[in-house]
């Protein structure tokens, strides 16, 4: 993105912290007349001691002194300011940023998480706004100081020499367009080391939380392989970016020496010549000395400029990432929900392949009704159920709650009324308690120890070290997978919904653990309109209807017995199941 595009989406951020920024311009404004004052004095007072020394008294030189000390005091003030308010300012100008893009990842959906590595999106809103800080402070601070060195630096030395001065201001631009093509590079190149960055902790975050994986199969020695690729093809990038900074850097060094060398030459040739004073050319030396400080200062700002840009860069990349499922104009919530579910002409496709996933799909679901899905494997059964949520919108037809098209509804209400228990459960890091009452936050401690006895979870969890505020690790792993997928359904208990989905909640259980967790599921659909994602067969004879989704439709349609009496793919499904089931067991 170009650099005018990035600042003008930037530049909002400042004006909740417009009073700091005034202020602190202000302070950049005084120490630089603090520095700019010094060389007017030593011209002073070598003016006055080479042509009239008798009237330089010691009164006058301390009353300059004086004065210059108490521009010191103000420069100090003027710069704690800057050093720590700016800096303030700065960082909560990037924890803006930050809780913007983390709010925007709240509402992308599935498909963009789908699409794109964890390790990049935490770079994103982590390391890539760390410089921002920096960049928000010193910016305008830094080109503002700049300015002002600059526009004070020309008129005094054309007041002393305008011909001096118009070489060194010509040299200036050439310095700069020089410069360009090395600045350009550098920018390339932080790019590609927050790029790669991303990569890297996509690699780390795979590796560690596969590490079960990883050792079970002894292939640290693998892991360690991919890792030292991505590790020393991110040291070639920064060897790359090292190499444009030095030539930057260089290049100013030589300019900046070629600055030097005009002075002492033309500036001697022009004293010879009786067109300037000798101390004025000692204050000509130190106002271009306070010039290359300044422009030197600009320059070793460019590598934190760059470094900004491009954490701005990616952070408006993340912004511009499209939200899909979003309440539309108008929505109201949905109220006084009694569970009706209807399918109108529903078809599907995902938006990155465009594969037909389910095709007019006509369904209609009555409060309370139990409803099993089977069929098999990629034949839409949880996509169907991820529309009811809204976790993806249909690419034709509609989908109504009680008779109201759901995308006519608030998102938030249209999910408080839909609970949903799947196979692969997810624990937050945290206590057992904070996981349930995560169900329906502020929820009282008798009301999350209710929803965990409903889910048959309060046994166990009493016999655990430190009971409901036992840490139960990250994702979960200091629990069986029973005891995590009874949370889970504590959770949903205490959320109360009034359509629930079931998504293969006991395929990778044991048969312990998924009589157990069924008997808990049994308790939490009762009066609840209920979809059921079937992994065993035999476990949904008691659904009030069973569908047989195959082809992107439904194909089959019935409760258990008539199906079977059917001898259709259901038949042929639930006696491979069984055949399946009795040869494990034996």
């Amino acid at each position: 993105m170009k650099t005018k595009t990035l600042l003008k989406r930037f530049l909002p951020y400042y004006k909740p912290y417009a009073g700091i920024m005034v202020t602190d311009l202000f302070c950049a404004a005084l120490t630089t007349v603090c520095e700019l004052v010094l060389p007017m004095i030593l011209r002073y007072i070598t003016d006055i001691g080479m042509n009239d020394l008798p009237s330089l008294t010691v009164r006058t030189i301390l009353m300059i002194g004086g004065v210059y000390f108490a521009l010191r005091i103000i420069d100090g003030m003027a710069s704690y300011y800057m050093a720590y308010t700016g800096h303030v300012m700065g960082a909560a100008i990037e924890t803006d940023m930050r809780e913007d893009a983390f709010g925007h990842l709240q509402k992308l959906s599935d498909n963009y998480f789908n699409n794109t590595k964890v390790g990049q999106i935490m770079s994103r809103i982590t390391s890539d706004l760390f410089d921002v800080t920096e960049f928000a402070h010193h910016c305008p601070e830094e080109f503002f100081i700049a300015f002002l060195k600059a526009s004070v630096a020309f008129v005094v030395l054309a007041r002393i020499n305008f011909w001096l001065t118009a070489i060194i201001f010509v040299l200036i631009p050439i310095m700069a367009i020089s410069c360009s093509y090395f600045n350009i590079q550098v920018r390339k190149a932080f790019k590609r080391q927050r790029n790669h960055i991303g990569e890297l902790n996509a690699r780390i975050e795979d590796s560690l939380l596969g590490n079960k994986v990883v050792r079970a199969f002894a292939n640290e020695a693998v892991e360690l392989k991919k890792f030292g690729h991505d590790n020393q093809e991110f040291l070639q990038i920064k060897r790359q970016t090292y190499k444009y900074m030095a030539a930057f850097q260089n290049t100013i060094r030589i300019f900046d020496g070629l600055m030097y060398v005009v002075v002492i030459v033309a500036g001697g040739l022009f004293m010879i010549r009786g067109q300037i004073a000798p101390a004025d050319l000692v204050a000509y030396t130190l106002y271009v000395t306070t010039l290359l400080a300044t422009i030197r200062r600009i320059i070793e700002f460019a590598e934190q400029f760059q470094r900004g840009m491009t954490g701005i860069e990616r952070f408006t990349e993340l912004m511009d990432a499209k939200i899909d499922i979003f309440d539309e104009e108008g929505a109201v919530p949905l109220q006084d929900v009694q569970g009706a579910i209807t399918f109108n002409h529903v078809s599907f496709e995902y938006p990155d392949d465009h594969t037909p996933v389910l095709s007019d799909i006509n369904l209609k679901i009555r409060p309370g009704e139990k409803v099993a899905l089977v069929g098999p494997s990629g034949g839409g059964k949880t996509t169907l159920c991820n529309l009811i949520p809204r976790f993806y919108d249909p690419t034709g037809g509609g989908i109504e709650i009680d008779g109201q098209d759901i995308r006519n509804v608030t998102l938030k209400s249209l999910r408080s009324h839909v609970g949903v228990v799947q196979q692969d459960v997810y624990l937050f890091s945290g206590s057992v308690y904070e996981n349930i009452e995560y169900g329906r936050p502020g929820a009282t401690r008798e009301e999350v120890i209710e929803a965990a006895k409903l889910a048959g979870a309060h046994d166990f969890i009493t016999e655990l070290k430190e009971g409901y505020d036992t840490y139960v690790g990250e994702r979960g792993v200091k629990l069986s997978g029973g005891q995590k997928q009874r949370i889970s359904i504590a959770r949903v208990f205490l959320k109360a919904p009034k359509v629930l989905l079931l998504d293969e909640a006991t395929a990778a259980l044991d048969n312990e653990s998924e009589h157990l967790v069924s008997a808990s599921l049994d308790k939490l659909a009762a009066g609840r309109t209920t979809l059921t994602i079937a992994h065993r067969l035999t476990t949904i004879h008691g659904a009030d209807r069973i569908l047989v989704l195959s082809g992107n439709q439904i194909v089959e349609e019935g409760n258990h017995e008539t199906l079977m009496e059917r001898k259709g793919i259901y038949y042929q499904l639930y006696t491979s199941a069984s055949i399946g089931e009795k040869k494990a067991e034996a």
